[in-house]
């Protein structure tokens, strides 16, 4: 018996569209208002637009739709259907909208201004569309396919990729454009992860005491956290040992360290960035 696919619903449906359009739509704004009036490029599909777009004189939008448009239908059985229609829909609100605002007048002839602000619109427009299962650069699936035939992983194919576009731009609109498109597309990358992941970064927390029934309900009851207790084997000892495991968020940070301290302060701690938090009992309770 086959496995039978996830059906969406058609919430998920309605919300699925109206994200990647809001985030196509701050793409558009941040090419048109701030990045290409100041001849500032972003990496991938979208930089080569910008520049056959310079010499050519067409429209951007023009550009973004046809070279990503071969990258979407061979990457169409890799990918997905699901994600393939999300990412076709995002290049054309994309495309549509560098269009409409092209006759809009850049709001900053700054360059600083318009690649921290063209980075931060940029960044949050991709991070909300692939959010919400899309894409809208079509490096990315180039890099998928490579990655089975080349040494590298997807996102050291992506890297070279942009790092030749960025370094592209300095031929074209001079090296000083070339190293604020690079401190953009920094800024974008970082503000990607942000809107991916949120503001709330949560942390995964891992504690080797002696103490560990006293410390993992101080946790239950001053962090309102629920806890994991795993067994363990010293490595140098072989004596067996209890593990504390718990997701907490970045602002609890302080007060585990403060509560392990207390308890014991020659327990083990070690705490880690995790990108992503679903099921279980990660809601917090409510401290009484």
């Amino acid at each position: 018996m086959g496995v039978q696919h996830h059906t969406l619903s058609k919430l998920d449906i309605i919300r699925r569209i109206l994200f990647i359009t809001i985030g196509a739509a701050l793409v558009s704004v941040a090419l048109e208002i701030f990045l290409v009036p100041n001849h500032i490029i972003d990496g991938g599909i979208v930089g080569i637009s910008i520049i056959v777009s310079y010499f050519t004189g067409l429209p951007l939008g023009l550009f973004l739709f046809l070279l990503n448009l071969p990258f979407l239908l061979l990457g169409y059985k890799q990918i997905g259907k699901t994600f393939a229609l999300s990412t076709l829909y995002g290049v054309s609100v994309m495309s549509l909208g560098t269009f409409l605002l092209h006759p809009v007048k850049a709001i900053t002839s700054e360059y600083v201004l318009a690649a921290i602000f063209g980075g931060v619109i940029l960044g949050a427009g991709v991070g909300l569309v692939i959010r919400f299962g899309g894409s809208l650069d079509g490096t990315e699936i180039v890099a998928i396919l490579s990655n089975k035939r080349l040494p590298f992983s997807v996102g050291e194919v992506v890297m070279f990729f942009n790092l030749f576009i960025l370094c592209s731009a300095g031929f074209v609109f001079g090296w000083d454009r070339a190293m604020y498109s690079l401190f953009s597309y920094f800024i974008a990358f970082k503000m990607i992860d942000i809107t991916i992941e949120g503001f709330q970064e949560s942390k995964a927390v891992w504690i080797i005491s002696e103490s560990w029934q006293e410390i993992g309900a101080a946790i239950m009851s001053r962090l309102g956290r629920g806890v994991t207790y795993l067994h363990g084997e010293g490595g140098f000892t072989g004596g067996q040992k209890r593990i504390i495991f718990c997701v907490i968020t970045r602002l609890e940070e302080a007060k585990m360290k403060s509560i392990v301290q207390e308890l014991d302060p020659a327990a083990f701690l070690a705490v880690g960035n995790i990108h992503d938090v679903k099921g279980g009992r990660f809601k917090k309770r409510d401290i009484h």
